[in-house]
């Protein structure tokens, strides 16, 4: 089940099939952190500029990794409405765990970007990548934000994805990529040699590489 050795190798893995999206209005964005790495590869093998989309899953109270939700930087969310009414979630609680999530949000955008603006996206072909989906909504969160910036086209790009969340991203992006859409997921995990957790200081260098110019080096490893 194994196919990549680690996201760099997913990233490279997956360039191949986002080239025919490359142009000079093409900007590659990473969502948060491991999808960073995958994107940097795609962005340094298609030769477009690289940026991050900070989005983060709404956890259910009593279980914070059951995601309800997402919100972006923007302020844009992603809620299932049907399962906070099977859970018994009202809607004060979903904006209180926005409002915590939001916090955490602006503080990775000042780590990951060092007082950078966000890439122009008006106008551009943009690819939004993750390392793998399982359900989509933290994807769908951050699709739905990049269109209030108005981009000419939106594809999501991501080297594993289940098959229920690859339909309803493909509906929600304007072309969906991806390496692998397995019939049984297990876990995005399962696809990786080395899913090592990735860390805020690897995600801002990553990035700052890529703003220097300097992505023609051998990237840093993900360990």
């Amino acid at each position: 089940m194994k196919n990549f050795a680690d996201r760099h190798d997913a990233g490279r893995r997956l360039a191949p099939l986002v080239g025919r999206f490359a142009g000079p209005d093409t900007v590659v964005l990473g969502l948060p952190r491991g999808g960073v790495v995958v994107a940097y590869e795609v962005a340094r093998a298609i030769g477009a500029p690289l940026d991050v989309l900070v989005v983060r899953k709404l956890g259910a109270p009593f279980q914070p990794e059951l995601g309800i939700g997402a919100v972006c930087e923007g302020g844009v969310r992603f809620v299932d409405e049907r399962m906070c009414a099977a859970l018994g979630i009202t809607p004060d609680d979903v904006d209180a765990i926005a409002a915590r999530e939001a916090a955490e949000i602006e503080r990775r955008v000042r780590r990951y970007r060092r007082g950078r603006p966000l890439a122009p996206l008006g106008g551009r072909t943009i690819i939004l990548v993750d390392d793998g989906v399982a359900t989509g909504g933290t994807a769908r969160a951050a699709i739905a934000a990049l269109r209030s910036f108005r981009p000419r086209w939106i594809v999501f790009a991501v080297p594993v994805a289940a098959v229920q969340a690859a339909e309803l991203l493909a509906e929600a992006a304007d072309d969906l990529v991806a390496v692998a859409v397995p019939d049984d997921l297990f876990a995005i995990g399962a696809w990786y040699e080395d899913f090592s957790q990735i860390g805020d200081e690897e995600v801002a260098a990553l990035l700052d590489r890529a703003a220097a110019g300097a992505d023609a080096e051998r990237p840093p490893t993900s360990r």
